[in-house]
C-alpha cells in the first residue's frame, strides 16, 4: 500500500514541480552558467518551504538564497491571493486583482528561483486580528491546504514570515502564522485530513521558525539578536553575476500592481530566525538536515555519477557532460520508488535535455483560443543542438487521447518541424481560473477538485508529450500548448493557449443604477469564439422588469466578430437590489459566459470567463449639479459609477488644472491615492484650493500617509493615519445630524450604511485643524471610535471634503447608501 500512495504522490509531485511554470511562457533556453548550477542542485536533497498571507509578504532575497546559494528546493506558499488590494496599475479589482497578482508572483518565482503555492484562502480585505480572520475564513479548509501542501512538497525546514503572536499586524498576517504552527503538527499526524492520505503520507518538517527582524519590534522592545540564528544572504553569486540582494529586487519589482519596485544592494544583508517549533537548532536554520543523497537508500552510484559530471562539466561544451548523465540516470531509474527519487528525475531529465540544447515547442498556429469540439491546427518543433544521438519515437496528445508513432532521427542542428490538426474533445473544460469556476463565499474559494489545490493556476489546456530516446535510454517531455505570434516591434510573442465558448456575451457596464423610473440604455457585445454562430440574445430581469425588445438576433460569419445589441430597459416601481443577466442560444444550447481580458506587459495575458451578469439598483435618489470634474488616482471605476447616476463626468489630467477651467463644474473629485501617485500634483495643489475658494466643492478620497507627494492635502492641516474600519457592518453614528451633508439633497438614515462591501474605509486622519467638522463616527468591535472618515470645511466661497470611507469599492459595487452619501458630497453649496 505504502508503495502504491509513493508512485501517485510522485505523480502529483511531477504536477507540483512544475508550479512555477507558467504555461504562457517560451520554451526555456538555458545558457551554460544555468545548466551549471542546475548540476550542482542535483547534488543538494533539501527543501524549504516559506508560509506567509499575502502574494507581497514573501521574502525574495531568502528565496533567492535558499534557491540558488543553498540550491534548496524552495516554495512560497501564499494563502491568499491578494484579492483585497488595491491596485496601481488599472482599474482591477478584487477576482481581477487577485489574478495579477498571482501572475506577478509567478514572475517573481521565474526570477529568484521559487516555486509557487496558494490555498483556498480569500483575501477578504484587511482584518486587524486573527480572531476576526477566522470568523471569514474557514481556518479547517486553510489548514487542510497548508497540510495538503506540506505533505506534497514535504520540506524540511518550514519558515513563517510573521510571529503566531498577535502584534498589531494585518490579521491575516498573524493568521498565516498560527495556521503554519498548525500545520507543522497536523501534516504529521494522519489522523488529521486522513482523506489525503490516498495520494500523500504524512510529512514531518524538522523544525519551523520565524523569520524576524527588528521591524515587528515596537519603540519600547528592544531586537536582541544574540538569541537568533543568522543568515548573511547578501552573498554575491557569480554564475548569475548578481547579489541575493539584486536578483531580490528583480523578484520584488514584479509586485507591481502593488507598486513595490525595488533597486538591488550590494554587501551583506543578515536575515534573523526565531525558534517556534520542532529540533532546536544553535548555528543553522538547516542544522541535522541531511542534505546529501545518503538520505536515499541505495544511491552511492547514483552520487557518484553526479559528482563526477559537476568536476567535469565544460561550460564551453555542455553536451560533453551527457553521457555521464546519463549513467547517472540509469543508476537511478533502478532506485525503488520515492520523493526524492521523483524530484531528482525530473530535475536530471531537465539538465540532460539543456545539455543537449533540446528545443521542443508545441504551438497553436492559428489563434490563442478554440471551442470544445472544434480542431486546433497544432506545429510542433524538435530540434537537438548537440552531436549526441537523439531519435524521437513518439508524440503523445495528451489532450485528445491520440499519439503518433515514428522514428525521427534528430541530427545535430537540423529541424523537425511538423504540422498537424487534432479535434479538442467536446467535453473538455473552459480555461476559467479553477478558484473562479464555481461561486464560494467571502472568505474562500471553492474548489471542487482536491487536485487543483495549491495550484497557482490552471494546468495547461492542451499538452503534447515528446517521446525520445537518447543513446538508447528513453525520455518523455511534456510541453504545453502555447499559441505564438511574431509583432512587428516586439518581436516573438507568446499567450496561454486556452478552451474557450463558442460564443460570448458581454455587458459592457458592472452596475445600473436607475435613480427614477426613467428606462436606461443596457448595452450587450455579442462575440464569436469561432466561425459561423449565430442565435439570439436576451436579458434575464427582476420580477417586474421589462426591456425593449425583448430578443434580438445575431449573426457572425468570422471568429473574433462582434455585435453590439441595446436594450431599453424598464425598471419596476420598487426600490431593489437585484442583477440583469445576458444569455446567447445557438444550435440549441445556451451560453451566458463573457470575455475579460487582462493584458500588461510583465505578466502573461490572462483570460477570464465570467458570468454576464450586471448588478441592478432601482433607488430613490435626487441629485444637485451636473457637471463633475474627475482627477482619476489609482484603479478607479468611479468616474462610471457617476455616470450611471445622471452625471456628465470629464476626466481632468494633473498638468493641466487651473482654477479658472475648474470653475465650469459644479464638483471635482480626486481619485484614491492621487496623492500618493501624482508627482504633479504638489504643484498643482494651489490651483485646486483656489476653486474651492472660489466656491467650488472639491471631494478628496482617501490616500495613505506614506509617500504623500505634499503634506498639504487640505486647505487646512490634515494629518493621516492608519486608522481604518474594516468590518463593513459596523455601526455608523451620526457626528452632525442636521449638517447638509446627512439632509440634502438625501436624507441620510442607518440604512445607508447597509449592505456595504469589504470594509466601511480606511487610512482615516486622526488629527485636523478646527475648520473640519466630522460628520461619521465608526469603529471595529472592541476599538474606540474613529471620527476622520469624513471631514468638511468650509474654505472661502466653497467646500472641502476628505473622506476615507471607501467609495471606490462601494460605488462600483452598487451599494445604495454609498450612492446617496456620494451625491450629498457632490451637492455641497448647490
Amino acid at each position: 500500500m505504502t508503495s502504491i500512495r509513493v508512485i501517485i504522490a510522485s505523480f502529483l509531485l511531477l504536477l507540483g514541480a512544475g508550479f512555477s511554470t507558467s504555461f504562457a511562457q517560451a520554451p526555456k533556453k538555458p545558457n551554460a552558467a544555468d545548466i551549471r548550477l542546475a548540476l550542482e542542485k542535483l547534488n543538494v536533497l533539501g527543501s524549504v518551504l516559506y508560509l506567509a498571507a499575502h502574494p507581497d509578504d514573501e521574502n525574495t532575497r531568502l528565496i533567492a538564497y535558499l534557491a540558488n546559494e543553498r540550491k534548496y528546493r524552495t516554495g512560497y506558499l501564499s494563502l491568499t491571493r491578494g484579492d483585497g488590494g488595491q491596485n496601481l496599475i488599472g482599474p482591477e479589482i478584487r477576482e481581477e486583482l487577485g489574478i495579477i497578482r498571482t501572475q506577478e508572483l509567478l514572475q517573481a518565482r521565474r526570477t529568484d528561483g521559487g516555486e509557487q503555492f496558494f490555498s483556498r484562502a480569500n483575501d477578504f480585505g484587511f482584518s486587524k486580528n486573527p480572531a476576526e480572520t477566522f470568523t471569514i475564513w474557514d481556518k479547517e479548509q486553510v489548514l487542510a491546504d497548508a497540510v495538503w501542501v506540506i505533505r506534497k512538497f514535504r520540506p524540511d525546514v518550514i519558515i513563517t514570515r510573521f510571529s503566531p503572536q498577535p502584534s498589531g499586524t494585518h490579521g491575516h498576517h498573524t493568521a498565516s502564522a498560527v495556521i503554519a504552527m498548525e500545520a507543522f503538527d497536523a501534516a504529521a499526524d494522519p489522523k488529521r485530513f486522513p482523506e489525503q492520505l490516498k495520494t500523500v503520507e504524512p510529512w514531518q518538517a524538522k523544525r519551523l521558525l520565524w523569520n524576524t527582524s527588528s521591524f515587528f519590534y515596537s519603540q519600547n522592545q528592544k531586537f536582541d539578536a544574540s538569541d537568533k540564528l543568522m543568515i548573511d544572504t547578501g552573498v554575491y553569486n557569480p554564475l548569475l553575476g548578481r547579489s541575493y540582494n539584486e536578483i531580490a529586487a528583480q523578484s520584488r519589482s514584479m509586485h507591481k500592481s502593488q507598486g513595490f519596485g525595488s533597486s538591488g544592494t550590494r554587501g551583506e544583508a543578515v536575515e534573523y530566525f526565531e525558534f517556534l517549533k520542532g529540533a532546536g537548532a544553535k548555528t543553522d536554520f538547516a542544522e541535522g538536515v541531511n542534505t546529501s543523497w545518503s538520505r536515499v537508500p541505495g544511491s552511492n552510484e547514483v552520487a557518484k555519477l553526479l559528482k563526477e559530471a559537476l568536476k567535469k562539466y565544460e561550460a564551453a561544451n555542455p553536451a560533453a557532460s551527457v553521457p555521464a548523465l546519463l549513467k547517472a540516470n540509469a543508476a537511478l531509474v533502478k532506485l525503488p520508488a520515492s520523493y526524492w527519487k521523483t524530484v531528482k528525475q525530473q530535475e536530471l531529465q531537465d539538465v540532460i535535455k539543456a545539455c543537449l540544447g533540446l528545443y521542443l515547442e508545441a504551438s497553436s498556429v492559428r489563434d490563442y483560443s478554440v471551442s470544445p469540439g472544434e480542431p486546433v491546427v497544432l506545429s510542433l518543433e524538435a530540434v537537438n543542438r548537440s552531436p549526441v544521438p537523439v531519435t524521437l519515437t513518439k508524440v503523445d496528445y495528451l489532450f485528445a487521447n491520440r499519439d503518433t508513432t515514428l522514428q525521427q532521427k534528430l541530427e545535430a542542428s537540423k529541424p523537425w518541424i511538423a504540422r498537424t490538426t487534432v479535434a479538442i474533445p467536446a467535453s473538455t473544460p473552459y480555461s476559467q481560473p479553477y478558484w473562479l469556476r464555481e461561486t464560494g463565499t467571502t472568505g474562500m474559494f471553492r474548489v471542487d477538485d482536491p487536485a487543483l489545490i495549491g495550484l497557482p493556476e490552471n494546468p495547461a489546456a492542451a499538452q503534447v508529450r515528446l517521446h525520445l530516446t537518447v543513446q538508447g535510454q528513453p525520455f518523455a517531455f511534456t510541453v504545453p500548448v502555447v499559441y505564438k505570434r511574431t509583432d512587428p516591434v516586439e518581436g516573438e510573442q507568446y499567450r496561454p493557449f486556452e478552451i474557450t465558448p463558442p460564443v460570448f456575451v458581454n455587458i459592457t457596464e458592472k452596475v445600473y443604477v436607475f435613480a427614477d423610473a426613467q428606462p436606461k440604455p443596457v448595452t450587450v457585445r455579442v462575440r464569436a469564439g469561432k466561425e459561423q454562430v449565430d442565435g439570439q440574445v436576451a436579458l434575464r430581469l427582476p420580477d417586474g422588469w421589462r426591456s425593449e425588445p425583448a430578443t434580438a438576433s445575431f449573426n457572425l460569419p468570422q471568429k473574433g466578430e462582434e455585435q453590439s445589441f441595446t436594450f431599453m430597459v424598464y425598471p419596476g416601481a420598487a426600490q431593489t437590489e437585484s442583477v440583469i443577466s445576458a444569455t446567447v442560444t445557438t444550435k440549441g444550447r445556451t451560453y451566458s459566459q463573457s470575455l475579460k481580458t487582462i493584458e500588461y506587459p510583465h505578466i502573461p495575458t490572462q483570460t477570464l470567463l465570467p458570468e454576464a451578469v450586471a448588478k441592478a439598483v432601482k433607488l430613490d435618489l435626487k441629485r444637485k449639479g451636473q457637471h463633475i470634474g474627475y482627477l482619476m488616482g489609482a484603479g478607479d471605476e468611479v468616474p462610471a459609477s457617476l455616470q450611471q447616476i445622471g452625471y456628465a463626468v470629464d476626466q481632468l489630467h494633473v498638468g493641466e488644472l487651473s482654477a479658472a477651467a475648474l470653475q465650469k463644474y459644479d464638483a471635482v473629485v480626486v481619485g484614491v491615492r492621487a496623492y500618493n501617485t501624482l508627482e504633479r500634483l504638489k504643484f498643482q495643489q494651489p490651483q485646486l484650493m483656489q476653486y474651492v475658494q472660489n466656491g467650488g466643492t472639491l471631494v478628496v478620497q482617501y490616500n495613505v500617509s506614506n509617500g504623500l507627494v505634499t503634506p498639504n492635502v487640505g486647505p487646512y492641516s490634515i494629518k493621516l493615519s492608519n486608522d481604518r474600519v474594516t468590518v463593513e457592518d459596523s455601526e455608523v453614528r451620526f457626528l452632525k445630524p442636521n449638517h447638509p451633508v446627512l439632509n440634502s439633497p438625501n436624507k441620510i438614515t442607518e440604512q445607508d450604511f447597509r449592505g456595504w462591501v469589504q470594509e466601511r474605509g480606511l487610512y482615516f486622519p486622526n488629527q485636523w485643524a478646527p475648520e473640519y467638522e466630522a460628520i461619521l463616527s465608526a469603529n471595529d468591535p472592541g476599538e474606540t471610535p474613529k471620527e476622520g472618515g469624513l471631514l468638511v470645511a468650509k474654505y472661502g466661497k466653497g467646500y472641502y471634503v476628505y473622506t476615507g470611507y471607501s467609495f471606490f469599492r462601494e460605488l462600483p459595487a452598487g451599494v445604495p447608501g454609498a450612492y446617496r452619501l456620494f451625491v450629498n458630497l457632490l451637492s455641497l453649496g448647490k
